[in-house]
């Protein structure tokens, strides 16, 4: 696991401060097995500091990014002034999630009898993470549990504390589908370009709404807004391709602007 023994030089990390000096602040780093790292003051804060304590104290915790990395002398250089507000959000936000993963990945591992490092190692080699993993298992579960590749009771485990832990944030795309069709059997026609609009797509789900010919409402509700684009996309492409292929009539797609993201 030498990959995740140390971080890299850019890297942003989560730190624990341990000792605050006048000139200097000694961190542990949370990801990295508590390895210690410093801070020079002039890497605290921009412009002069008078005292190091009005910037940082002990027991606060922080994101640095990575200066440099000495393995053979065992010493990692940080800069707390060069990570912004927004950087340091998403960092903790990420932290807490891959601390979260990693509890869950111990009760998979008790609930299928399998060595947790074991599983933690396989999952790392692939992902880089562990988080992201348990997304996938909620979004799509069949093509994520393939690509892991583990025996039928370590892909259960991890399924059922994936669907039991993690909830996927998703978003909504409407639109309204235009389908005419002029032929005597157009009914069925428009049946069948209505059906072909509800295509599986993994972590997609897509509602069609009748609202009066020749309008219908579509909507697609998805993990994010790109997804939910192509997918409403391709919804009205295969309605309007079987519409147009019977050489009855036409349709469009009349897209509404997008709707907020859901919980």
């Amino acid at each position: 696991m030498q990959d995740r023994e140390w971080p890299q030089e850019a890297e942003l990390v989560v730190c624990t401060v341990e000792n605050v000096k006048d000139f200097v602040a000694f961190v542990s780093l949370d990801e990295y097995g508590g390895r210690q790292g410093l801070i020079p003051i002039s890497e605290i804060a921009t412009g002069w500091i008078k005292y190091i304590r009005d910037h940082i104290r002990e027991g606060q915790k922080i994101v640095c990014k990575v200066l440099n990395v000495d393995r053979s002398r065992g010493h990692i250089d940080l800069s707390l002034k060069d990570v912004n507000e927004h950087q340091r959000r998403e960092k903790i936000r990420e932290w807490k999630n891959e601390s979260k993963a990693q509890k869950w990945l111990g009760f998979a591992a008790e609930q299928s009898g399998e060595e947790a490092r074991k599983i933690e190692d396989e999952i790392f080699g692939k992902y880089g993470a562990f988080y992201p993993v348990f997304e996938d298992l909620v979004i799509d579960p069949e093509a994520t549990l393939k690509k892991l590749g583990f025996s039928k009771k370590v892909s259960d485990a991890l399924l059922h504390v994936a669907q039991e832990n993690v909830k996927v944030p998703s978003v909504e795309v409407t639109g309204h589908l235009q389908l005419t069709c002029s032929a005597p059997d157009g009914i069925s026609i428009i049946k069948k370009a209505l059906k072909s609009a509800e295509p599986k797509i993994a972590g997609v789900a897509i509602e069609l709404l009748y609202l009066g010919a020749p309008l219908y409402r579509i909507k697609v509700t998805a993990p994010d807004y790109k997804k939910a684009e192509k997918a409403i996309e391709k919804a009205a492409n295969a309605a309007i391709a079987v519409v147009e292929k019977s050489g009855c009539g036409e349709g469009k797609l009349i897209k509404k602007p997008k709707s907020g993201k859901s919980q």
